[in-house]
This record gives structure tokens, C-alpha cells and sequence, in this order.
């Protein structure tokens, strides 16, 4: 005999209600007056002979019982969200949406992604940048390029690169009139910064050099973005920080020069970050391969 499953509704309205530890956040997010919610929630505690919440004054918290189910509720939320995404996306399983930042965009990725596009004609790739971690389930993405330590809950991680940070410039400012022969000679450059994440690669780099670190607040130009940073580097404004992937490639075509051979390894690198639940779908494997081959190639 099978055993009859509680009202949808009142798992959903319970589950939202413990989420937010409000009947009144609760409503909002499910669209339904307050009072909506109160009789699913008396409803589902009538079905299931228990008591779900406590309420106190204008606090709510979760009777034994009901801490013990959430989790196995909240369980098959996810698994029917997982089953119906891969029911709709099998229309979309020749588009594949990246995330990554837009200065790895620029400066690694899409110099490469031809290659991608030859060997996979069928797969649609659309490339979108943020330097907000990226929601799979809001935004619509299948997979991220994330720079971190590789541990995102939930998430597939896979290792791509990692960077060495280290100055970089033009060649004229090496045949200019200032001398640029050893780190203390920095002093009497324009030093570029990029602001957010990277504001503190210049300190980092200058105390692996032994340099005071003061060297890094003298006037300078900063920029939001480390593609323009690197740019700027090229158009001879400055010495800018360096980090291996974004620079590589400006290095081999000789648009850029490593004035000294101090390079500090980052600690951390670039992963691959899919949702577990479609890792493996042919479109990500197929991405996740190339991917991996390409940044280990041009290691």
C-alpha cells in the first residue's frame, strides 16, 4: 500500500516558513497573504498528527520533529528542481553558457576558444562575465571559470591553472631615460593598479622582493578591470602587476617584457565550477576536456 504524500502547498509554505523563521517572509516569497500561509502550515501539521513550529511573541522556531523532517523535505525540493532543469534544458543542450571574468575573457579565453568552436561545431557558447559568483539556478549559466581555492558547496570543481603574479611592462620603458635594472628603480615609474581583488598584488609582490611596501601608495593610475591594467602596460603609461594567464600571451608577442625574475606564486587558481547535478552532461564534458587540455597546454 502506498503511502499518501502531505499537500505540496504545505511543504512548500513549510519549507519557506523555516528558511526564513517568518510566516510573513515566507508569504512573500510564495506570492500568498500571511494568513495563506498559517493554514497551509495548521493543515500540514494536521496531515502529518505534528507540530511543526513554535510561536512565541513575534519569534518562531522549529519543534524537534519538524528540524528532523526539513532536511528530507528540503531534499526533495532540490531533487525535483534538478529533474525539472534537465527536462527543460534538453532543447538547450547545444548552448552552453560560461561565466568567467571579463579580464580572463579577454586576455585567455577567447584568444583560445576557436579551437572549442572547431572540434564542437554543434554547441552554441555564449560567454558572460561578472566578478559576482555566479547563481546556476537565477542566471541561466551551466558552468563558471571561478578563481579561488576550489571549494564551493554543492558545486563541481576542477582545476585548471594557477598564476604567478610579477611586474610587467613595455620594452620602451626599458630603453627609456629612467632606469628600470632592479626593483628599487620602481620608485621612479608610474606603477598601475587594478582595484577589488587585485588592489593587493603590488603589496604582496613587493614584500616577496624584500621592498618596503610603501613603494606601492607613490601616485599612480588605477583601473577596475586587470585587462585594462594590462593595456595600459602595453601603451607604455606604466609598470603594471602581472598575473601568468592574463599576460602570457602579450609576453610571447613581445607587447610585453618581465623586467626582473622575482615571481610570486599565487595561492590560489582557476577552476571549472559546474552543478553536480549536470556535470556530466555531454555539452560540459566535452567543455571540461577541452578546457582542461587548453590551460594545461599553455601552462
Amino acid at each position: 500500500m502506498t503511502s499518501r504524500l502531505p499537500s505540496l502547498n504545505g511543504l512548500r509554505a513549510f519549507e519557506a516558513a523555516a528558511r526564513h523563521m517568518s510566516f510573513t517572509l515566507a508569504a512573500s516569497e510564495l506570492n500568498v497573504t500571511q494568513t495563506a500561509i498559517s493554514h497551509q502550515i495548521r493543515r500540514l501539521e494536521e496531515e502529518l498528527g505534528a507540530r511543526l513550529f513554535i510561536r512565541q511573541n513575534r519569534s518562531l522556531s522549529l519543534t524537534p520533529e519538524a528540524a528532523e523532517y526539513l532536511p528530507g523535505v528540503r531534499a526533495a525540493f532540490n531533487d525535483l528542481r534538478l529533474a525539472t532543469d534537465r527536462l527543460l534544458r534538453r532543447d538547450d543542450d547545444h548552448v552552453l553558457t560560461v561565466s568567467t571574468l571579463a579580464s580572463l575573457a579577454a586576455k585567455w579565453l577567447l584568444p583560445r576558444l576557436s579551437a572549442f568552436q572547431e572540434a564542437h561545431s554543434g554547441i552554441d557558447v555564449r560567454i558572460t562575465t561578472s566578478t559576482s559568483l555566479v547563481d546556476f539556478q537565477r542566471d541561466k549559466v551551466d558552468a563558471a571559470i571561478r578563481y579561488g581555492r576550489g571549494q564551493w558547496a554543492g558545486l563541481r570543481a576542477d582545476w585548471l591553472m594557477a598564476d604567478e603574479l610579477f611586474p610587467v611592462c613595455s620594452p620602451s620603458l626599458l630603453q627609456g631615460t629612467r632606469p628600470l635594472k632592479c626593483p628599487e628603480d620602481l620608485r621612479d615609474h608610474v606603477l598601475l593598479h587594478t582595484s577589488n581583488a587585485n588592489s593587493d598584488d603590488w603589496r604582496l609582490w613587493l614584500t616577496a622582493a624584500g621592498l618596503p611596501t610603501d613603494i606601492s601608495k607613490q601616485p599612480g593610475v588605477t583601473f577596475d578591470l586587470l585587462f585594462v591594467t594590462i593595456q595600459a602596460a602595453i601603451d607604455g603609461i606604466g609598470i603594471a602587476m602581472g598575473r601568468t594567464s592574463y599576460v602570457q600571451d602579450d609576453i610571447a608577442k613581445g607587447r610585453l617584457v618581465v623586467p626582473f625574475k622575482i615571481a610570486l606564486p599565487a595561492d590560489a587558481g582557476f577552476y571549472l565550477v559546474t552543478p553536480q547535478g549536470r556535470a556530466d552532461s555531454p555539452k560540459l564534458s566535452a567543455f571540461r576536456s577541452w578546457l582542461g587540455a587548453t590551460a594545461h597546454t599553455t601552462a
